[in-house]
């Protein structure tokens, strides 16, 4: 079970753990031990999360959420098989902190009307200095 929160913990059937061989340099050592781990993470079905963080979570998520709703993460940083479970599992609770976060409602607001009549006053000034610019009559 990972704790989120007080009050959200993500149970061990929802979390899937598999060991790969992990790419890169590792001489001997990477031809023969599965130090990569990737995580699934059944989003969609969890009961400990609500509808909204869920669509919150699939925004986040992007590439990595697939169609039947899970969440799949994966790390290969370390030689360490450990080390890289943490990393995944610290990663997986980081993301679900972020979901769990419901934006700020943005409430739309008027300019002053000191701020408009400051505006098309900069707008008249700079349009007299570009009118000055044309070329010079002779008369």
């Amino acid at each position: 079970m990972i704790r989120i929160d007080n009050d959200i913990a993500l149970q061990d059937w929802e979390i899937t753990e598999s060991f790969i061989r992990a790419s890169g340099p590792g001489g001997q050592n990477v031809n023969k031990v599965a130090t990569a781990v990737e995580l699934r993470f059944e989003a969609a079905r969890s009961p400990s999360l609500t509808p909204a963080v869920k669509a919150r979570l699939k925004r986040l998520a992007g590439r990595r959420w697939t169609k039947e709703g899970a969440i799949i993460l994966h790390c290969d940083e370390t030689r360490s098989q450990q080390r890289n479970r943490d990393i995944v599992r610290d990663r997986l609770v980081d993301l679900v902190r972020q979901a769990l976060v419901a934006p700020k409602r943005r409430i739309a607001t008027k300019p002053t009307r000191g701020s408009e009549r400051r505006r098309l006053e900069a707008k008249k000034q700079r349009g007299q200095i570009k009118a000055g610019r044309g070329k010079i009559d002779p008369d």
